[in-house]
This record gives C-alpha cells, structure tokens and sequence, in this order.
C-alpha cells in the first residue's frame, strides 16, 4: 500500500503545497511572498479596474498555530493530474496568482508584475533559504544510506542563506508527531536568550557573591604593611657596541651596558669584580640602579677605607646589565631560551674585557676573573638557571646567583607549551645534578643559588613559587621572605624588592661579604658563601643557623676581684632596669649548668642596646669565660683584648673569654609607641632590640656568661638575660583545623613564664589560611614595662619570619604548602607547621591569655593569588558541559537551545554531578599517593618523590580544602553567566550600530522605498573564495605569523557571524533563525575563552614588531592547530546550520565535550595550552559534520550521488539549492499558462 506524502497529490506527483510547521514558527518563504505581494499590491492599486487577484498571505501567528498542529495539520489542497486547473471554488491561497475579468492590457500588466516578482523571489543574490524536511514533512526520498542516517538537517526553517541542501531522513508523521510530542514535553519554558530561571540567577549571584568576597578580601584584608624607604642614585650606563653580531646572533634586538654611579665612577673601564644583572618579563635594564649605585657608595665610603677589608679581598662591584627592549618572558618559551642564550656570549664577552689592558684598569696582580655573580629579578631569575643547560654554557662561569622574585617552582601561567617543556628540563636538570652522590658527577656543586621573595604584597608572582626547595639542597641553596632579613623585616611588592633601600642595603653588604678577589671565581668557597648569605639573610634563630662563639678562640681577658657580689646565682634571672647606676664599669656573671642535667636548658638575653665588639667603647658587652689559671711567667700577651676590673692590692680571677656580638640576633624594638617593626620613610631609625640565644650544649666549654655595664653614668636600657628549660618555654599543640576553624584554640602563658616562650602548631602548614592572634594585656602593677610583647611566626622550610610588635592583635598569613608548588627534597616532619615566639617582660607578674582562630574571611583572600589562573581554565569545564548538552538537545529534537536555557539544564544534573566526581576524585589523591601516580603524567618510581603530585585539581593534597572544588565551580557557573550576557550585550550593541550605519533616511520617496529590497545578512560565498581565504591565512601562519594571530582573527569573524546572525534572528523570527544564532552563539563563548590562552604569544609577537626584530617566530606555526578553527569559522559565515547526527555518531560530540571538560578541571591548571588543541578538535568535528551537507565536500557529493541512483524520478530536487521553492515556482507557472 502506498503511503502519500505530505506535500503529494494521490497519484504521488509533487505540487506546491504548505507543510506543517512546528509551534509558533514563521516560514522565511511567507515572509518573503508577504514583502513581495505588498510591492505588488501597491504598485496595482490605481489601476481603472478593480481586478479580482486571489492574495497570497503568509501565515499569522494563530494561522501557524493551527496549521501545525499535530491534531488537524492544515495542507493545502493540491490538483491532481486531471485537474491541473482549479476551479472558481478552490481556497484563495490554494494555488499560484491567477487572474480574472481582466482587460487584456490589465492582464499583460498584471503578468509582468507576476513574473517581476516570481523572478525576485527566484534570486539566490537577496534571500538564499531552502525548506525543512525531516519534522515538516518532506519533498524527497534519500536513500538509506550512511549519510543520509547519520546526519540532518535542523526540523525548523534553516537560516538565511542557508547554503545545505535539503537532504536527510524521511520521517512519518506520527513519528513526527512523537518526536514533537516528546520534545515539547521536556523543553523549558525559555525562548529568549536573554531569559534566565531563578535556579540559574541565585547560582550566579552565589557564585558572583563568592568571587566579590575572594577580591574585597585580597584587597582589604591580611594586606601587610609596606615599609621600604625611597632609594637614590646618580646613574650612567656605557653601552658596548663592539659586542655585535660577530659575538652573537641576538645583537641586533639585545644590547649590553655597564654602570656607572656618577661622581664615584666615571670611567667605563672594569675594575672590580663583574657582576650581571637580569631583568625579568618586561623589564628594563635600568632597574639595576638602586643596588648598584648602593655598591658603589658603600665601596667607595666605607669599604676602601678599611683595610682589613681590602686585604681580604673586597673590590668595587663591575654591574653589567642587559637590555631585552622589555621582552615578555613569562609567557613564551622560547625567548626565554634566546636570552639565556645571548647571557651566554655576554658573559663570555665581559670576562673578555678583564683580559684587555685598554679596558681594564684591575690590578695586574690579582687573577683574571673567570666567573661572573648573577643577579636575576622576576623571570630573570629563571633566566639566570636556564643559562646553565644551555649548549653555549662555559663552565664554571656562573657559581653564585641570587633571584629576587623569580618564580622557580613553576611557570606563572601555562598557556604556552615551550614554557611549560622549558620549565621542566630547567627544574629535571638541577634536581638530577644535585641528586648525585659524587661531587665528580654534579656540574652545580658549585652553585650556589638564594631566592628571595617579596611575600604577600607581591601580587605579580605568588611568593609561594619563589621557592627552591624542589630543586636545591639547603646546603647549596634556600628561599629566604624579606620579611625575616634583620634590618628589613617589610614585604615589599615585585618591583620595590628592586629598590627597597633597607633590601638593597642588606644585599650589597652580602654580595661584597662573598668576593674575594684573590681568587679567580672572585667568589669565597660554596661553604663560606653559603655561611655569609645566612648570616645576612636569615634571622640567625634558625636550626642551621652557625654559632661563632663555640668555634673560636679566647680573644679578651677579664680581671675581677674575687667577691660574690657580681655572681648571680644559679637559677636566678639577671635584670638591669637602667645602664651605669653604678657610676662605673661593672662586670655580672651568670654560672653555665653543667651540659648533663637532666633538664635541657637554653640561655637567652635580650636589650635594648648595640652589644660591643672588643674593640669598641660602647655600653654593654656580653662575654662567654672561662677560667684562665694564670701560671708564674705565663704570658698574656695571646689575648687581643684585656679588661681589669679588680681593684689594687685586691685578690683577682682571670678569665679567658669570647665576644658574643657576633652571634647577637636583631630584633625589631618593642616599645608601646611601636606600631611596625620598621621605620617608615621620614620617621627616625628606631634602635633595635639585641638578642642572644644558645643552648647550653652550644657554650658548655664554658663556665659563665660575662654581662659587662661600660656606662660610666646612669643610661636608659634594659638587659634580661636567663637560664630557662626548654620544657617549660616550649609547647607543642596538636589540632585539627576542622576543631581549629570550629572552636579555635587558647592558652595561657603563666605568671612565672620565661622571658621566650614558643608554641609550635604542625598542622597549620597551609597557605590557603589566615589566622588572627590576640593577646591579653600583660599587667605590671607599679612596675614599669620593660618592653611591650613582641611576636615572630616562622616557618622552618622556606626561611619565612614576621615580627609583630606591641602585639595586641595579629593578622597571621604564611607561604607554606601552596597549592600546584612542588614538593621539597627533603621530606617534611610531621612535626612542621607554623611556630611563635613570644618576647613578653617576665618581670610583670602576670597571666598572659593567647587565642589562635581562622579567620575565614581573610582566608578568602588567599585565594586570589594562589587561585586566579585556575579562572582561565576552569570555566571551560562549564562552557563545554552546557555545549554538550546544546547538542544533546539539538541532535534528538532539531531545537538549538539558548547557551541560557543550556546552563540551567545543566545546573540540575550534569554541572552538580561532574563537581561531586571531581570532588570525591581530590579526596581520593589525597588520601592515598598511589592515585596520585595514576593520575599524573609522569612515571615515579617507588621510593622516589612525585614532583608533578600537585599538578591535579586544586594543586594540593590535604583532604581539609575538598570544598575548593564546588566553590570554584560556583564561582565559574557565575562568570560563565556574566560572560554570556556581556557577550549578549556586544553582539546587541554591534547589531544596532550596523543597523544605523545601514538606515536609510525618512525623506526617500515612497516609490524608491518600495524598490528597495532587504540587504541579505549572508552573502552567498563561493568554495572557491572560502579555500582561498583559508589557504592564504594558512600560508601567513607556516611562515611569518604565530597561528594565535590567525585564532583572533576567527573570534573577529565568528563575532561578525553572531552579529549578522542576531540580525536575522531578531528581524525574521523563525526556529530556524534562533537555533542558527543560538549555535553560533555558543561556539563564539567557547572560542572567547580559549582567546585568553593566545594573547599572551600574540603579544610577545607584536612586541618583537615594535622593536623591529623581524626574524619569524621559531614555534608556534603548527598548521593543524589553526585549520579546523579556519575551517568552521568559515563554514559558519555562509550562515549554514550544522547538520543533526541521528547515528550513533552524535555519542562522539558527547564524549569528546564531555572529555574536555574533565581536562579543563583536572590538568587545565598546571597545562592550560593543551585546551587550545582540545577545543580545535571539537572544531574539527564539527567541521566534518558540515561537509556533509556542504555542496563543495567530497561526502556531500557521494551523498547526491546515492540520493540520486535511489529515486531518479526526484532528481530536480535532490541536492539542488532551493529545491523546494523550484519546485513550486515550477507548478505555478505551469498553472498559469493553462487557462
């Protein structure tokens, strides 16, 4: 039995007819007949005669209503075979325009008026659509073949210009209508793109309202305190032209200076010893100033006027520096590796000149230096460490390099894969040098390697990735914060570490205290060099911290009378409220307990005064004696210093002591008028408090401890010094941070507490914390205060220390185990975390009460910057979710849901879902190592350490954090939204700014108005243009640009095409017209995020425009990771609608969404440039899934070819453009030549 098709007569022939269109959809062909026979009419409408003409009307929207419903489909009647003529009775839009009781002339009239019009209607150049034929009924019978089942075309009105054929698979009707049936059930009530649910709009706003916290905290609270004071200089810089291209090939773009501190050195000729300085991302090579103007006034007013210094072999400092015309580093690869390269051929170029009598003015009889001291700001710092893997390396030319702000650990940002290869072999080849057992196979033994970090007002580079832990051991290297320098104790952001005047004058006095000239390194050996740098960088409270005094011989003889009355006894606290009351020098002693006691004890001192050397006269020494029996004809004259303090005539002790200065700790002072631990700019240098720390078995070759008043008159200052045990100062809490974060913690110091007192917490580690401190008043009574409470917390492993002094209140916040930071060499104790001390007047009776809480609010803030990449990445995993549900939706229905309608589906099921896995996935790495080796890319051997542990996720391990995960994905779901409205919101803007360029003016007579036609939205491109276009571009970027130049230009492009589209979609209103600007819509969002990951290389290549280096990028002119965005971006401008997969081939965009947004928020982090290549394949499917509906594409003519050998009887209309329209034009003009 034959089964008519909509559309058919009964004998199965083709006549024009009306098919049934979905819910509240428009045809474009109605519209356009409605345009046209609204020109026609009121060209006829003074006619002589009233002719009656049969109108043709296009559907209202109760008309459309009713045709479509599935209940009673509204057909037009068609003639059969025998009655090709209608008769007086047929409906009035039944048929073609046809004619009655008209004059001749009337009628020749009305006919070219019809036939003026059939042909504008025929014009591919204005309107180029075609008719829907899976859901609406269909015209033609495809074969069941490969194509024709797997992909179709949308079941609404395609766009204007619709450029595919009408090819698909033929649908019944009561398929049709349980498809409708089905689909209306389950779509949502949204149809505007701008419309959003109230489940969409309180995520956003939650996840908006999170984000303005993390921001409002990062900038309001836990901000430490900014103390530099402002450095001066006089500068020069002498430029070597000589070192051009017969040195290197990078002269031409590179250029090197030397400086000169006007007024000290006014000659370029090299003196001293060489030192490099490399500036970071963007910098500029006047930023060396600050510290070398500092080496040079140093040098020239203090150290040339000490021999002793000269004699040991300190010299004036050579700084050379580099300008790189402000290169960008940090986001490209491979000009990292050409600047370490052109460092290379400098430094054999400046160790040159020390060669070249006529450039140097050295010393002939020192050696010629064969090293050179490297100093590296920002990503010059890892500039600095890349120069010794380079090809063009000369050995041993580097020994000491010193990095302030630079990040070691890892890249700042992912989004370039050579930067993210180069960070690892920088990072393998030093962990692997220093992983040798010989000292033969390690070519870094003798590097020594200090990074110094800003801390929290750094919000360029986390502080946390200064750390060089992962890649040194502490006996070749450490990371050091400002905060703990003595003398600094600031933080300072990422461009005043380079000009902080305490930093800089704390770094030159280290970096002159390692030269020495005698040698041919210019450098002492490592171990000495590393010594200096502790003394100078460190607090000297630290574990590995050297002691000087146990070490050295007895260089003072004290004299005291044999009387008891400047013993202290033993156990008792010596305490000075005020400096020479005696009116004379006086010497007090405090007995050493023996090292065997069963209570460990430690010494401690503290004052407010300078502690004197041996030679100086000042007003309190501290000496660690012994007793020196004095033998007949013994001869003292071994001791450097002799201080008799017993009278004549009077019976005498000899004692054979150390001066303890050396060893002093400074302290910042504590006073009630302190409000930070340095002096701000303007204000007086406040002195700072000394103090003294020793275990007993550090000094147990001695007997007594020598505190000795040189003040002749009565002096303020205090001295407290003691004996204490170290059960007693030293306490060790055991929390939980669920029970820390719930109730917080308190304890209390007791009235009978030691001078120091430490409380040690193992598991406050974290970065992502802050903590806030408070501390009750400590009460005197009538006593006055000899100092206001001062606190230090630190950590053991990076060498970070801050001072609160008159503590009452502290803001705590540590860079500890950060997130995506590799772990240390050394394992950490589970004894590790945050540490106190806590400096409290032991003299003021009194309890002291301490609370420990987290202070949740801050803690946002910490967020921020150890978080706001994972913003680049992070939302892809929504984007492509509600892509793929997009999709989804589109594949089983026909309808191209907004990127709104989208987002809310997903909000109930797929978002939470995903978010819940990733969760439970973070609980898993945490809680066990070995899921971690499952998950990561690299192969770690057991028993070794896993430095890419961190890479997943949220970058850290401790189950505490699990909520990151759902808060980051709330935040994301907020932006996602934000994004899309803003880009609604362009795409809207755009679209009336065309539409006023494009207005025509209110004074055009109404006779041209009405022969002016539309302007079509999409002109018809030819394949030819399109691979022409796309071979051009391709051409550009294999061998001049970087294809992220090509990937902007398509967002430029698609962002045209969703303009044009929004256009038609709001002036022609079909589903055919939404669904083509909801799909181009969304893809533009997903090419819009994946823009950020490109600029970065894009502006290093604009950059090398600037300055004129027009040698080709030498990466990045991947052809394949460009062409399918070409392809897609090209396809979409002929405003053709992808076609729907009906096989099992639509699973393939499921997975493959589904599959990057998984990598988007396990590895998008740590390797954020391979969701460039993710998404060009999703790109490059969609490209395929157009090419078989395109008329230029191999599939699509093997598609026609098969539609054709199955039913030649329909070959008219198979494949052809407007095949529908042809048709019915066609049975028109038939029907009007029979009378």
């Amino acid at each position: 039995m034959r089964t008519r098709l909509p559309g058919t007569s009964e004998d199965g022939d083709l006549c024009p007819v009306e098919a049934p269109l979905p819910n509240n959809v428009d045809f474009l062909l109605h519209q356009q007949l409605q345009q046209e026979q609204d020109v026609y009419a009121n060209s006829t409408t003074n006619a002589t005669t009233s002719p009656s003409i049969a109108p043709l009307t296009a559907p209202s929207q109760s008309s459309a209503a009713e045709r479509t419903s599935p209940e009673s489909p509204s057909v037009r009647q068609c003639p059969s075979k025998r009655d090709r003529n209608p008769g007086p009775s047929s409906s009035p839009g039944a048929g073609p325009l046809h004619l009655e009781h008209q004059p001749p002339s009337q009628q020749s009239q009305n006919q070219q008026h019809q036939q003026s019009f059939y042909a504008r209607s025929r014009r591919s150049g204005n309107f180029n659509w075609k008719l829907s034929h899976s859901r609406n009924g269909s015209i033609e019978k495809p074969p069941p073949s490969f194509f024709s089942s797997s992909f179709s075309h949308s079941p609404s009105t395609p766009p204007l210009s619709l450029g595919a054929p009408a090819n698909g698979a033929v649908h019944s009707k009561e398929m049709e209508k349980e498809q409708e049936q089905k689909f209306v059930g389950k779509r949502p009530r949204i149809r505007s793109p701008w419309a959003i649910t109230f489940v969409t709009l309180l995520t956003s706003i939650l996840g908006i309202g999170f984000l303005a916290l993390v921001v409002n905290s990062s900038f309001t609270r836990h901000i430490d305190p900014k103390g530099c004071r402002m450095s001066y200089m006089r500068p020069g810089y002498a430029k070597f032209d000589d070192f051009d291209t017969e040195h290197t090939r990078f002269a031409s773009k590179y250029s090197l200076y030397l400086y000169r501190e006007l007024g000290i050195e006014n000659d370029a000729k090299v003196k001293g010893v060489p030192v490099l300085f490399i500036p970071g991302n963007a910098g500029s090579y006047k930023q060396v100033r600050p510290i070398a103007a500092e080496a040079a006034n140093y040098f020239h007013d203090v150290l040339q006027q000490d021999e002793s210094a000269v004699k040991a072999g300190a010299r004036s400092l050579d700084f050379f520096t580099v300008d790189f015309n402000e290169d960008i580093t940090a986001f490209h690869g491979q000009t990292l590796l050409d600047q370490a390269e052109y460092l290379n051929e400098a430094i054999r170029y400046i160790l040159s000149l020390y060669l070249d009598r006529t450039r140097s003015d050295r010393d002939p009889n020192l050696p010629d230096p064969t090293s050179v001291i490297v100093l590296g700001h920002s990503m010059g710092g890892v500039v600095a460490r890349t120069m010794l893997i380079m090809p063009n390396y000369q050995a041993n030319s580097i020994n000491t390099i010193i990095t302030m702000s630079a990040p070691h650990a890892r890249p700042p940002v992912s989004f370039d894969s050579e930067i993210v290869k180069t960070y690892k072999d920088i990072n393998d080849y030093w962990r692997h040098a220093y992983s040798q057992q010989w000292a033969n196979n390690n070519p870094l033994w003798h590097v020594t390697l200090v990074s110094i970090a800003g801390g929290g007002l750094d919000t360029v580079v986390p502080s946390d990735y200064a750390s060089v832990e992962s890649l040194v051991p502490d006996t070749h290297g450490f990371t050091v914060f400002t905060t703990s320098i003595p003398n600094v104790w600031t933080s300072m952001d990422h461009a005043a570490i380079l000009w902080c005047d305490q930093f800089r004058k704390a770094l030159v006095k280290a970096i002159f205290d390692v030269v020495d000239v005698n040698r041919a390194t210019q450098t002492k050996p490592r171990a000495d060099r590393m010594r200096v740098f502790k003394k100078w960088f460190l607090t000297g409270m630290e574990e590995v911290a050297e002691k000087t005094v146990p070490s050295k011989d007895p260089s003072t003889l004290l004299t005291l009378e044999d009387n008891l009355n400047s013993v202290v006894a033993q156990g008792e606290r010596l305490v000075l409220r005020s400096l020479g009351a005696s009116g004379a020098v006086r010497a007090h002693l405090l007995p050493i307990p023996p090292s065997g006691s069963p209570e460990v004890k430690r010494f401690t001192l503290l004052t407010d005064q300078k502690l004197d050397i041996s030679s100086e006269n000042g007003r309190l020494e501290v000496l660690f004696c012994s007793v020196f029996p004095m033998q007949p004809g013994q001869a003292v004259a071994g001791f450097a210093t002799q201080v008799n303090l017993a009278g004549e005539g009077s019976a005498s002790t000899r004692l054979a002591c150390n001066n303890a200065a050396s060893d002093v700790v400074i302290l910042p002072a504590s006073v009630r008028s302190s409000q930070y631990p340095f002096s701000k700019d303007g204000e007086p240098p406040r002195m700072p408090f000394s103090y003294l720390q020793y275990d007993v078995e550090d000094i147990a070759e001695h007997q007594y401890v020598a505190v000795i008043e040189k003040a002749n008159t009565p002096t303020p200052g205090f001295v407290i010094a003691e004996f204490s045990d170290v059960s007693q100062s030293h306490r060790t809490r055991h929390i939980s941070l669920r029970r820390l974060l719930a109730f917080g913690m308190k304890f209390r110091l007791p009235s009978s507490r030691p001078m120091v007192s430490e409380l040690k917490i193992p598991t406050m580690q974290s970065s992502l914390l802050a903590y806030n401190l408070e501390i009750s008043e400590q009460n005197c009574g009538e006593q006055r205060e000899l100092f206001a409470p001062l606190v230090r917390q630190y950590l053991t492993e990076p060498y970070e220390s801050k001072f609160f002094v008159n503590a009452r209140e502290a803001a705590v916040s540590i860079h500890g185990v950060a997130p995506y930071v590799p772990p240390p060499l050394k394992s950490r104790s589970t004894e590790d975390g945050l540490s106190f001390q806590f400096w409290t007047d032991p003299t003021c009776a009194s309890n002291i009460n301490i609370k420990m809480s987290i202070d949740v609010m801050g803690s946002l803030g910490k967020l921020y910057m150890r978080y706001r990449t994972v913003f680049a990445a992070f939302p892809l995993l929504v984007v492509t979710l509600v892509l793929r549900k997009q999709f989804r939706i589109y594949d089983n229905t026909g309808v191209f849901v907004s990127f709104s309608e989208s987002l809310d589906l997903c909000l109930r099921q797929s978002i939470p879902l995903v978010l819940a896995f990733l969760t439970f996935l973070s609980l898993s790495n945490s809680s066990s190592s070995t899921t971690a080796n499952i998950w990561n890319w690299a192969n770690v051997t057991s028993g070794a350490i896993d430095f890419h542990q961190n890479d997943l996720l949220i970058g850290t391990q401790d189950p505490f954090f699990w909520f990151l995960i759902p808060v980051i994905g709330l935040i994301c779901v907020g932006i996602c939204t934000v994004f899309n409205y803003m880009t609604l919101i362009l795409v809207h803007v755009l679209s009336t700014a065309v539409s006023l360029l494009s207005f025509r003016p209110g004074w055009i007579r109404n006779e041209e108005r009405r022969k002016a036609l539309p302007l079509p939205a999409f002109y018809p491109t030819s394949p030819r243009r399109r691979m022409v276009t796309t071979a051009i571009l391709l051409v550009l970027v294999s061998t001049l640009i970087p294809y992220q130049f090509a990937y902007l230009v398509c967002c430029l492009v698609q962002l045209t095409t969703t303009v044009r589209a929004q256009r038609i979609a709001s002036d022609l209103k079909s589903a055919a017209n939404s669904n083509f600007y909801n799909y181009v819509h969304s893809i533009l969002l997903l090419m819009l995020w994946i823009l950020p990951i490109n600029l970065p290389i894009l502006a290093v290549w604009i950059r090398n425009l600037a300055v004129h280096w027009l040698t080709p990028f030498s990466s990045h002119h991947n052809l394949l990771s460009i062409m399918p965005f070409i392809i897609l971006v090209e396809t979409l401008t002929t405003g053709k609608m992808v076609p729907r997969v009906n096989s099992r081939f639509k699973h393939f965009t499921s997975v493959l969404l589904f599959g990057i947004a998984l990598y988007a928020a396990i590895y998008g982090v740590s390797y954020a440039y391979m969701l460039h290549y993710l998404v060009n394949l999703v790109a490059a499917w969609l490209a395929i899934v157009h090419s078989t509906s395109d008329p230029w594409s191999v599939l699509s003519g093997i598609k026609h070819i098969s539609c054709t050998l199955f039913d030649a009887s329909n070959t008219s209309n198979v494949g052809g453009v407007n095949g529908t329209t042809n048709t019915v034009l066609a049975e028109e003009r038939k029907m009007r030549k029979d009378p």
